[in-house]
């Protein structure tokens, strides 16, 4: 018997999963994302990965600003699930209770810990070894529902975001295509999360990608080198880990784009002055 499900995605992370199910012959009868949005410093209006990947593969899309249950299923169609994947929105329950066998969230952690907008650069940054993905009931609440199934990978010392990222989703893509039969035929009995275990995780703006001129130097020296350096790997290309260069004209922002840890120091491997092109160094 086949069966109609929503896919809900916006990013990069979604995109990734929705690529391994469509190998998969998993395809949607819908992929609902955020609107096109202004991206770069032209602020050119771009659509989201997944509305891309999705019209490669004529799959219908839907980018509704706002999620209301209206005439949702005159608008959407019949389906007997949902699957969630970094779509950036807090989805109402009216509309989580209509598909018949539930929705189905995907969250690059070990739920509860790490819920929320950064997971991944947060594992990162919290010098953690291991981290993984959780398969989970949506409900109203961010990364709440009872847990299904959870699979783990490690975190190599030079693992960076981008690369943590695309592991993760095909870990979570992976994990859903085993688990989705057993869900289906009630084979499973979903979990409580601990809420006393429970973190929640931050977006991270600008402002904490800064690094003084004075900790990085003695990064490079060997002090601090080990978080300094999961720093620039957690927070790049967004939004980026930058220092301040004093020069004749006043100081200079330097983006820290690549880095690596050598005899316990740091080493940088690419940066960005300000006003110039990326630069490969060491």
């Amino acid at each position: 018997m086949e069966y109609k499900f929503a896919f809900f995605g916006t990013p990069r992370f979604a995109e990734i999963v929705l690529e391994e199910l469509i190998a998969h012959g998993l395809i949607p009868s819908v992929v609902i994302c955020n609107p096109d949005r202004p991206v770069g410093r032209k602020k050119t209006i771009t659509p989201p990965p997944t509305k891309i990947l999705a019209g490669k593969h004529n799959i219908p899309v839907s980018q509704p600003e706002k999620l209301e249950i209206g005439n949702w299923k005159l608008e959407i169609g019949e389906i007997d699930f949902a699957i969630v994947s970094a779509y950036g929105k807090i989805i109402p329950k009216e509309i989580l209770n209509t598909p018949k066998l539930g929705t189905l969230g995907i969250h690059p952690s070990l739920l509860p810990k790490y819920r929320g907008a950064s997971p991944i650069q947060t594992a990162i940054l919290d010098g953690d070894e291991e981290t993984g993905v959780s398969l989970f009931l949506v409900d109203e609440k961010v990364d709440h529902g009872k847990v299904i199934a959870e699979d783990t990978t490690m975190i190599s010392t030079n693992e960076t975001y981008l690369s943590l990222e695309e592991k993760l989703a095909k870990l979570g893509a992976e994990l859903l295509i085993k688990t989705l039969p057993d869900h289906i035929g009630g084979k499973i009995i979903p979990k409580e999360q601990d809420e006393g275990e429970a973190t929640l995780t931050k977006k991270f703006e600008t402002k904490d990608g800064f690094i003084s001129r004075d900790v990085l130097e003695s990064a490079l020296k060997g002090e601090k080198a080990f978080w300094i350096h999961k720093k620039i790997c957690a927070l790049n290309p967004e939004p980026g880990a930058w220092t301040l260069n004093p020069t004749t004209s006043g100081e200079k922002r330097m983006k820290l784009l690549e880095s690596e840890l050598r005899d316990n120091k740091l080493v940088l491997k690419k940066i960005q002055n300000e006003g110039k092109k990326p630069q490969v160094i060491n």
